[in-house]
């Protein structure tokens, strides 16, 4: 964007030129303009001026040579002096100003009220400048080149409509400025929450291309537990933003804009200078949101500052982008961490799904680190589980060596695994455990009783568990309790039995096999 040219200053030598112009040589305000290059609004003012001071004619009367007594003779004050010279009291002026919705107009109106021939508005606001100066010295910050980033939300919040729906949802508007610089960053975003308020701070600090020595906030929830002023203690997540940017956070206080007050008055010209240009348009995603408040935020960035006559932009690359500590290598991973304590099954609950820790932590606190694909979880600062994060929110997720050793037995354990084991036995040994399992509602139910019957084999030898499975399939008796009691008897050496039993005859008072599964 073009730099644009600044209005020169008028002088008393060109007052002159516009009065010798007009009342000599009887040229047009818009032929003077042109002439003296100075626009037609301020050659008209000039001429209104002399005329109320009674200079129509060129040259000037007699004792209206010099510069000063033309100057003060133009710009003398107007109007009439007070004839009631009471002041207000202006420590009860400044105590009604903190008042919700007082200001200073109403409290001259109040004042003119009771003293209708007093002071004008102007003499009142000065007078009141002038008090407050005296009594109540205020702290101006003086920022270094990189020394802080500033970060707030805006007051005002930009409607976003979902196309699908018509559903509307307010934009939250994030702001970080530097200090130094007074470099601007804006950023919309759907909440307030700790993901969105993280994102804001990285997307400002990769937008400045580097890193400042603090970072001032706002007592945002999210991010400061505890808004103590001596020792404020941080979001967990926060503090490891700044750890892995190296750099301090310090909130502000409580209802003290003054410890932000570079950001404060940053806001106010986002609200002015963006905001407000986009109030009359309507938009139907974050991203475009975001791209409308990216060209505009190039402009205000680019665009001379009033009292400067300097960009933010070129006071950045001038001042402070030296400054700035280089960003990380790697972005920051948003992580949340939670405190949990550990179930008498050695497993933790996080976001409805069970993950395990060595058996030894049960009963103990431990720390429980989230990012988007691990769960990792500390115990006194030292890790002892890290697991994958599961996308659906049930389940339990297990790691074999943190289970006890009895439960390690069935830790690996499956039908296919259980029916190779008893095939290894023998036929009848495989069939009777493959039916057991496969006759239940869940596979799972028949593991112990499967599991049972191969620790038969070393009791009793592997031709004996052989017969006696092979007999408890002839009889129907699908189960531990009968392969045992058969070996007990001896009856797996009997003669093989000739035909099934029957089934028992369908009653009422007799329960049914379902009944026991």
């Amino acid at each position: 964007m073009p730099r644009r040219k600044q209005a020169r200053r008028t002088t008393v030598k060109d007052i002159r030129s516009i009065l010798r112009l007009t009342f000599d040589q009887g040229l047009s305000v818009r032929e003077v303009s042109k002439r003296l290059k100075i626009s037609k609004t301020t050659v008209s003012a000039y001429l209104y001026r002399a005329r109320e001071a009674g200079l129509s004619r060129w040259p000037l009367p007699p004792g209206h040579e010099d510069d000063a007594t033309l100057e003060r003779l133009l710009f003398r004050r107007a109007g009439r002096p007070p004839l009631d010279l009471s002041e207000p009291d202006w420590a009860k002026v400044a105590r009604e100003l903190k008042r919700k919705g007082v200001t200073l107009t109403l409290l001259w109106q109040e004042y003119r009220a009771a003293h209708p021939d007093g002071y004008g508005f102007t003499w009142f606001c000065d007078r009141f400048a002038a008090f407050r100066k005296k009594t109540s010295a205020t702290f101006r910050n003086r920022y270094e080149a990189g020394a802080v980033m500033q970060t707030d939300y805006a007051g005002h919040t930009v409607p976003i409509v979902d196309p699908a729906t018509g559903t509307v949802h307010a934009a939250q508007i994030f702001v970080a400025v530097l200090g130094a610089s007074s470099y601007t960053f804006a950023l919309a975003s759907l909440s307030q929450k700790l993901p969105d308020w993280i994102d804001g701070q990285m997307r400002a600090l990769t937008f400045f291309g580097g890193v400042t020595d603090s970072l001032v906030c706002d007592n945002l929830k999210a991010a400061v537990a505890k808004a103590l002023w001596f020792e404020p203690t941080l979001n967990a997540t926060f503090e490891a933003f700044a750890e892995h940017y190296d750099t301090t956070i310090l909130p502000a206080r409580s209802r003290k804009p003054r410890d932000k007050a570079k950001v404060e008055g940053a806001v106010l010209i986002v609200e002015r200078w963006i905001l407000a240009r986009l109030r009359n348009r309507t938009f139907f995603s974050l991203a475009q949101l975001n791209a409308a408040i990216a060209e505009l935020l190039e402009d205000l960035n680019n665009r001379p500052m009033r009292h400067i006559g300097k960009s933010r932009r070129e006071l950045f690359e001038e001042l402070e982008k030296a400054a700035l500590k280089p960003l990380p290598d790697t972005p920051f991973e948003y992580a949340e961490w939670k405190t949990a304590k550990v179930h008498p099954d050695y497993h933790v609950e996080v976001d409805k799904t069970f993950y395990s820790v060595p058996h030894s932590f049960i009963g103990r606190k431990v720390d429980v680190r989230l990012t988007r694909r691990v769960v990792e979880i500390f115990h006194e600062h030292r890790r002892v589980a890290s697991h994958m994060r599961r996308s659906q929110r049930s389940g339990h997720v297990t790691v074999a060596a943190h289970m006890p050793k009895t439960h390690q037995h069935y830790a690996n354990t499956t039908p296919a695994s259980l029916v190779e084991r008893a095939g290894r036995i023998g036929v009848n040994t495989a069939t009777l455990v493959e039916r057991m399992m496969r006759e239940r509602r869940h596979p799972q139910q028949g593991y112990r009783a499967a599991m049972g019957i191969l620790s038969l084999s070393p009791r009793y030898g592997r031709e004996r568990l052989e017969a006696a499975c092979e007999r408890a399939l002839t009889i129907n008796a699908l189960s531990y309790s009968s392969v045992n009691a058969i070996l007990k008897s001896g009856l797996d050496g009997a003669d093989p039995i000739a035909e099934p039993a029957k089934p028992a005859p369908a009653h009422k008072n007799i329960r049914g096999s379902a009944y026991y599964q």
